[in-house]
């Protein structure tokens, strides 16, 4: 009789299996138990190996397993269970298996109580012949000193952290289910550990552990084709985790007890012809557990084991018969789910609802679409130990995602379920990196992964990153997988709740200039509810110098016209943007007058151009941008916007401001200057010193004179220093130089000074300043504050910005340029500066510096900032060229598209 060994029990003893049954049912198995022989038997948890146990089987394991055995048995026992229980020999490739056996030493001849036989003394031959030769057992060194663990680690999350990622051989002993092993390890050449082994990626149907209840179906199937490939084969081995997946945040229990020793690992096992996991999946055997995705992040294996079970629902095969050709969700992504919304957009992100939620306005309709990010689930703000985090999140997505230019994949529509909406569930990525936010968002540690069914097929398009990610924000424990316990974030103080609690504020705020907020809600176009996070408090500000419609405070009221469309402008485009705001007074109610910008942008004169809002004449007169709302005015009137579209001309005048005119362009001024100084906060702006004048000359011999001066000069006794006063200051070259108080803090004994010969500021101590002594006081500064005319540099916050100062000092700073005056701006010289060495001068009389930073995409042209574009017609020529080629050519920030579409 013919039958394949499926495994040695020990040196004497081979478990055979015949073919599978007509419909493929598992074969049943038989014991073979050599007859006249007899070899070391194999330890277990009662009981250790004998002498030379595991090599005696490890022989008969490598000679037999997995090949055709021919034996006779001579007689058979009966036995407790259906396994049928024989003794005699076997034959393996023409090879006598008890006679290999005893020729290596690995068995030896029982003693018989009959008369030895011819076959009895040959096989006493061989025995003596290994005996002689100190073969196997015989060996006179003795057997190899080994430590056999036949049960899990007590430390169980010590043995993953000393064996994680690590390939150690082994040797798989049992074959619980098709996914469920019990293997050997091979931890060194001394030791031994039995450990329980789960497939990591897959489930297997569970075989049933009592003999009267039947097994999940295809168990069997699934048990027979692991037993078939991996039963006592060497295979190497990777452990990866313990079984419990990812806690719930905020549900893990205060026990600090140990854990108990864990009674299975999840790893992976290798055979030289592949990773089973894959070909269990592949057979329809298996399917895939989801939560396994963050273990399997490397070398590709979750996406083998996605391909392997997209063949098994292809062929139908076993677990996968049923599966349906097309489901309900996916006809819903087939044709872009209900009221016919596009699947796939590109869009705006304009509002950040929650940690999970957004709305994004599509580019191509302008619809508002809210969208849910697909398979996460942020912390909740009503939760008293999610509130931080949920913060935290909402905040991680607004710095990210606000105003940017997102691309949107709708993987679902979640059907609406009680109070819950329907709500599209989508993947949104973002950045010339197509980053997908829900993957950055729980790598974070502020969202968790939703665990869908098994037979769910609405998730993610990328779910097995969303995992990883997980998996990775747990191992760091980051933020809600932190275990700490985080105090709900404070309320912010409303100083707007009262005109009496704003009042005391209202220097403090003026005194600032510019401060930065956030834009937390848009009541209308023109009142907004602004968070200062700094200092976290809440404030209303009221645009000042325009009046925006009302809009409707209760359904049942009714607003005026283009009220709503103000409010709803002006939501898209400052809602939840980091803007600064200006303060000029308060009303009755607390609000705070003032004006809000964003990157430059003067909120009011934009609502005025576009037609939701007009000016208020009484109020605007006393602005300094008086004259940009006014221009806007008449800008909406001509091209009759929204609230002038019947806008009669000859009905009504619009009123002139009293300010000065910039209809015509300066008469050309051309200087030779040198750069003196480059200041980078809030923009670009530097100083100049006028070359070629007596103011120059008289410097050179001021600075003779000064230094001979102070080192002589007395120190004053207890001199203070004031704000506005001119002084003498020691700069940190061991030079003095005469400059302004800026700011004094006599606690810290230290002031802020302007250089004012050179424009350059610093903060100097008392002791290294001195009165100016009015002999030097004559002269005149000699730094003049400028900026570039027509341009400004790429934005603060901009990956380019630093790129564009560098580039800026290297073509101007230390350099003798020609400037022309095209702007005076009270003391502040805009300035199109000109490199008398550059070629191009020479061909194009506009050439200029301020031409080239936008020629490399490192700036823009200034719409907002400089209100005199429109009188140098030629110069904007060469400006926009510039501008163009920047663009086409994808230079700087125009890297990756036209990024003043943003502004």
């Amino acid at each position: 009789m013919s039958m394949k060994a499926v495994s040695a029990i020990s040196g004497d003893t081979l478990v055979l299996r015949g073919a599978p049954g007509p419909q493929g049912q598992p074969p049943k198995e038989r014991i073979l138990h050599f007859a006249d022989v007899v070899a070391p038997r194999m330890g277990n948890a009662t009981r250790e190996d004998e002498p030379w146990a595991f090599e005696s089987r490890d022989f008969l394991r490598a000679m037999a397993v997995g090949k055709p055995v021919a034996f006779i048995s001579t007689h058979s026992v009966p036995s407790n269970d259906d396994t049928t229980r024989d003794f005699g020999t076997a034959e393996i490739g023409g090879l006598d298996v008890v006679s290999e056996m005893l020729k290596n030493g690995w068995a030896k001849v029982k003693d018989l109580k009959r008369e030895p036989t011819e076959e009895d003394t040959r096989k006493r031959d061989l025995e003596a012949e290994a005996r002689a030769a100190g073969k196997g057992i015989w060996n006179p060194h003795g057997p190899q000193a080994r430590v056999v663990h036949h049960t899990m680690p007590q430390n169980s999350q010590a043995f993953v952290s000393e064996w994680k990622g690590k390939l150690v051989d082994a040797l798989v002993e049992q074959v619980r289910d098709g996914s469920t092993l019990r293997v050997r390890l091979f931890a060194s050449n001394d030791e031994h550990q039995m450990i329980n082994l789960a497939l990591a990626g897959v489930r297997c149907a569970r075989i049933s552990s009592k003999s009267d209840e039947p097994s999940e179906p295809w168990a069997e199937e699934a048990k027979f084709f692991t037993e078939s490939r991996l039963l006592q084969r060497p295979v190497r081995v990777t452990i990866l985790s313990l079984p419990s997946s990812t806690a719930t945040p905020f549900q893990m229990g205060t026990n600090n007890a140990p854990p108990p020793p864990a009674s299975i690992f999840i790893g992976s096992v290798l055979h030289p012809a592949g990773n089973v996991a894959e070909h269990l999946v592949a057979a329809g055997l298996a399917r895939i557990v989801d939560w396994h995705a963050g273990m399997l992040a490397s070398g590709g294996a979750m996406e083998r084991l996605r391909a392997a079970e997209k063949v098994a629902k292809d062929k139908r095969a076993c677990l996968y018969a049923n599966v349906p050709i097309a489901s309900a969700s996916n006809a819903n992504k087939a044709n872009g789910g209900p009221n016919g919304n596009s699947r796939s957009f590109e869009g705006v992100v304009i509002r950040v609802w929650s940690g999970d939620q957004i709305s994004v306005v599509e580019k191509e309709s302008g619809k508002e679409r809210r969208l849910q990010l697909s398979s996460t689930r942020g912390p909740k703000l009503s939760d008293p130990k999610q509130a931080f985090y949920a913060q935290e999140a909402r905040e991680f997505l607004r710095k990210r995602l606000i105003g940017k230019n997102v691309r949107v994949i709708v993987d679902f529509v979640r059907p609406r379920e009680g109070e819950f909406e329907e709500r599209e569930c989508a993947t949104v990525r973002y950045s010339g990196q197509n980053l997908n936010i829900a993957e950055q968002l729980i790598e974070k540690g502020l969202a968790s992964v939703v665990r869908h069914r098994r037979d769910d097929e609405d998730r993610s398009s990328d779910y097995d990153k969303l995992m990883t990610a997980e998996q990775s924000a747990v191992a760091d424990v980051r933020g809600i997988h932190s275990g700490k316990d985080q105090p709900p974030p404070k309320q912010p103080l409303n100083l707007s709740e009262t005109a009496a609690r704003a009042n005391p504020f209202l220097n403090g705020f003026k005194r600032q200039g510019k401060i930065p907020a956030v834009v937390d809600y848009v009541a209308s176009g023109s009142r907004f509810k602004l968070y200062l996070p700094k200092d976290n408090q809440t404030l209303t500000l009221v645009l000042g110098g325009i009046r925006a419609p009302r809009t409707a405070r209760t359904a049942s009221d009714k607003g005026e016209p283009f009220g709503a469309e103000g409010a709803e402008f002006a939501t898209r485009r400052y809602m939840q943007r980091d803007v600064e705001f200006e303060v000029e007074s308060v009303d009755k109610s607390g609000g705070f007058i003032g004006a809000l910008w964003l990157k430059n942008e003067n909120a009011a004169v934009l609502l005025v151009r576009e037609g939701y809002a007009s000016v208020h004449a009484f109020s605007a007169d006393n602005l300094s941008w008086a004259r940009q709302l006014y221009d806007a005015e008449a800008e909406a009137k001509q091209a009759r916007r929204n609230m002038w579209q019947d806008y009669d001309e000859e009905a009504e005048k619009a009123p002139q401001p009293p300010v000065e005119d910039d209809n015509t362009p300066m008469k050309p001024e051309y200087l030779d200057v040198i750069i003196s100084d480059v200041r980078t906060k809030n923009g670009l702006n530097f100083s100049v010193q006028i070359l070629n004048t007596e103011g120059i000359a008289s410097l050179e011999k001021l600075m003779h004179d000064f230094s001979l001066h102070h080192k002589s000069a007395a120190v004053p006794p207890n001199f203070m220093p004031t704000n506005g006063d001119l002084v003498s200051a020691k700069f940190s070259d061991g030079s003095w130089y005469r400059a302004k108080i800026r700011r004094t803090s006599p606690i810290k004994k230290e002031a802020e000074v302007t250089f004012i010969d050179y424009g350059n500021q610093d903060t100097i101590k008392f002791s290294n300043l001195r009165p100016l002594d009015p002999k030097f006081r004559s002269l005149q500064g000699q730094a003049r504050d400028a900026r570039l005319s027509f341009v400004k540099l790429a934005n603060t916050d901009s990956d380019y910005y630093e790129e564009a100062i560098e580039r800026f000092r290297l073509l101007c700073e230390g350099r003798k340029l020609i400037a022309n005056v095209d702007y005076k701006e009270g003391s502040l010289l805009h300035l199109r500066l000109i490199d008398p060495t550059d070629p191009a001068v020479v061909q194009d009389p506009f050439a200029c510096i301020n031409a080239d930073l936008l020629r490399e995409g490192l700036a823009s042209i200034d719409r907002n900032g400089c209100r005199y574009l429109a009188v140098y017609p030629q110069v904007m020529k060469t400006l926009q060229v510039a501008v163009a080629g920047a663009k086409r050519d994808r230079l700087g920030m125009f890297e990756f598209g036209d990024v003043e579409e943003d502004e």
